[in-house]
């Protein structure tokens, strides 16, 4: 993949900020030196790879694609982290040259990555690996999947339902099989 060095200090800075708002969220203030770990390990890395799963398909297509933060959505999403709130909106990849089906392919992407994270963090609680990183990585990777695949705008979800509704009714039953599981394991 290719990356200019203005966009890897865009993805740091989504990547660090995604993890204080878990973090934040998680233990407050208090517990933020043993969180923040758990929380770049887990949801961090599930919305960096989430990312660049869509950089990577687009890039595969020969498109420009290049992440942006979104510098006030992560304000927003720390702010409300102080108060046990999760909501993220921290950027996303910026695609041009895709035709409609690679489009679709690309959205999908990110989620499935997610999907495919929470799966490993599954198998690490069946085998009895990091029991409570893997926990969290399978609840927060479950739920980044669903909840990137709401139908509106900007939602990938949006995308892949005009581009294929059977691969969007697959992947939204997956994730939401993964999430229900993901808080009942």
């Amino acid at each position: 993949m290719k990356f200019s060095t203005y966009e890897i200090r865009e993805i740091v800075k989504a990547w660090i900020g995604v993890s204080l708002v878990f973090a934040i969220a998680m233990t407050g203030l208090k517990g933020l030196i043993v969180a923040l770990p758990l929380a770049l390990l887990t949801g961090g890395i599930g919305f960096l790879l989430h990312e660049l799963a869509h950089k990577y398909v687009a890039q595969k297509y020969h498109c420009w694609a290049e992440f942006r933060a979104n510098n006030q959505a992560l304000l927003i999403g720390l702010v409300l982290s102080f108060f046990g709130l999760i909501l993220l909106a921290p950027g996303g990849v910026f695609i041009h040259g895709a035709t409609k089906n690679q489009h679709g392919k690309i959205a999908l992407a990110g989620p499935f990555m997610n999907i495919i994270l929470a799966v490993l963090f599954y198998g690490l609680i069946r085998i009895g690996i990091w029991p409570i990183v893997a926990k969290f990585g399978f609840q927060i990777n479950s739920f980044l999947a669903l909840f990137n695949l709401i139908p509106v705008f900007p939602f990938d979800g949006r995308t892949v339902w005009q581009w294929n509704k059977a691969a969007y009714l697959a992947a939204i039953a997956l994730a939401g099989v993964l999430t229900f599981v993901s808080w009942h394991a």
